[in-house]
């Protein structure tokens, strides 16, 4: 009892602070700026590139800038010519509806470090160093040195180094058409992508190490970042055809201990593996449509590199659509899903467990999110959902001791309130501030239906940038 009063006593205190940080920057502001040194560069407001006017979510001219690799300018003044270095702070308060095993030396693996109570926590998540902007020329960064606060230790986080120009084709087969091409240098699948339908800036947009995750996820859905590098070449043809190519290999052991990536989980890929992505988009006076393919083929060693009994192989094939209305960015409709199968073959790993069997298993996960904008500062988002997979085995020295499927169902619904991002703000372009409420529902999780509402989630979350 008295851990819960302390742990509610600190909430009340960093939701206290949080309040109190908006209401003076409110007080010295009509309105309000976003990622900060991109504004400065470019001269535009936040609530141009991002529909709430902080996050990663794009509109049609976000996507532009990213996809001419953060190279455009327009900005003026001191504010322009500063280095393009910026940075972000996150914290919440996270309950769940059942309380959470705390690590201990009776639990060494229970899901809560032992810092950590088993609810009601107030959590420092993550700072953040980044580089966003152009670096000389064609040639410009988005890239990320983060602080995790629920691991503590530093990482090197989200990475993409881009080079990018223009042509018009009429200069080579006579036809007016425009065409941008460019290359990528990324740490993470995805990270390079420009739909908020891929997994490295899908929603949600943010959480926190306390809450209980459920469900296996396919490679391409956060296995592999920051412990891999890859590049991809890209173009986009009459501002209609995307497609994207390249492949991605291992950092060795030592860089991902430098990059403080390295782990047990880690994954390890064997050979280099292709990653592909194809889209189709068109802006018809306000109305903004997308439809992709994406995907990824991999072979993966077993821990510690042991190719003894080969490679496990997993293939990610995704469909992904958007439609966005932006005809008035008073009020900002959204609707994103994507679904991802992934086939498995794993006979790497059940033959070192000593499993003779040989079926390959799959694994497919399907979301879908609905959002509503108003005045890019307030947002209401809901989202579902859902992991399918085979059954499983659990081997423990080559013996089946259960099977399971990795099934969950889930949703989550979040407002949000973004003070800051628009051309009137007093402090732009130098501050941004994002606060969200934020509820997941569970009504399966790991396989099974019986208590998986005891996962359901509530979270208060800060973000500002600067």
């Amino acid at each position: 009892m008295q851990t819960l009063f302390k742990r509610t006593y600190d909430a009340r205190i960093f939701l206290a602070s949080l309040l109190a940080l908006t209401s003076v920057i409110l007080l010295n502001s009509p309105s309000a700026d976003a990622m900060p040194s991109f504004s400065r560069q470019t001269g535009q407001a936040c609530s141009t590139c991002h529909t709430q006017s902080f996050g990663p979510n794009l509109t049609p001219f976000g996507r532009d800038f990213k996809l001419g690799g953060y190279t455009m300018g327009g900005g003026s003044g001191k504010a322009a010519e500063l280095p393009k270095f910026g940075g972000m702070v996150q914290g919440s308060f996270t309950n769940t509806q059942k309380d959470q095993t705390v690590q201990s030396a009776e639990q060494p693996d229970a899901v809560l470090r032992p810092t950590y109570s088993p609810n009601n926590n107030v959590t420092f998540d993550q700072a953040s160093v980044i580089y966003a902007g152009r670096i000389y020329g064609k040639v410009g960064a988005f890239s990320q040195l983060t602080y995790n606060g629920y691991d503590k230790k530093f990482e090197m986080d989200n990475t993409d180094i881009r080079f990018a120009d223009q042509l018009d084709l009429d200069d080579l087969i006579g036809l007016d058409i425009p065409m941008t091409y460019g290359i990528s240098l990324n740490n993470n699948p995805t990270v390079q992508d420009l739909w908020n339908t891929t997994p490295v800036w899908g929603f949600p947009y943010n959480g926190s190490g306390v809450q209980p995750s459920v469900g296996a996820t396919p490679l391409l859905d956060g296995a592999l970042g920051a412990q891999v590098g890859g590049a991809t070449a890209y173009t986009m043809i009459n501002n209609l055809l995307y497609m994207e190519a390249g492949a991605y290999g291992s950092f060795s052991s030592n860089a991902q201990n430098a990059f403080g990536v390295a782990g047990p989980d880690r994954v390890i890929l064997n050979n280099p593996a292709p990653y592909w992505r194809v889209a189709l988009q068109q802006d018809w006076k306000g109305h903004y449509f997308s439809l992709g393919h994406y995907g990824m083929s991999a072979d993966v060693s077993q821990p510690g590199r042991d190719l003894t009994y080969g490679t496990n192989n997993y293939t990610d094939v995704a469909v992904d659509a958007t439609y966005q209305y932006m005809a008035n960015p008073k009020h900002i409709f959204e609707v994103k899903t994507s679904y991802i199968y992934e086939d498995q073959n794993l006979s790497a790993a059940r033959a070192a467990a000593g499993d003779p069997s040989t079926g390959r298993t799959y694994l497919a996960t399907y979301n879908l999110n609905l959002a509503y904008t108003f005045d890019q500062t307030y947002g209401l988002t809901f989202a579902y959902k859902k992991i399918n997979g085979s059954h499983s085995p659990i081997l423990e020295e080559g013996v089946v001791i259960d099977q399971t499927r990795p099934n969950s169902q889930f949703y989550t619904a979040e407002l949000v309130y973004v003070p800051f991002g628009k051309s009137t703000s007093y402090l732009n372009p130098w501050l941004n501030l994002r606060t969200s409420l934020q509820y997941i529902g569970y009504s399966q999780a790991n396989g099974t239906n019986v208590d998986a509402q005891f996962n359901n989630t509530f979270m208060i979350n800060g973000w500002l940038a600067f």
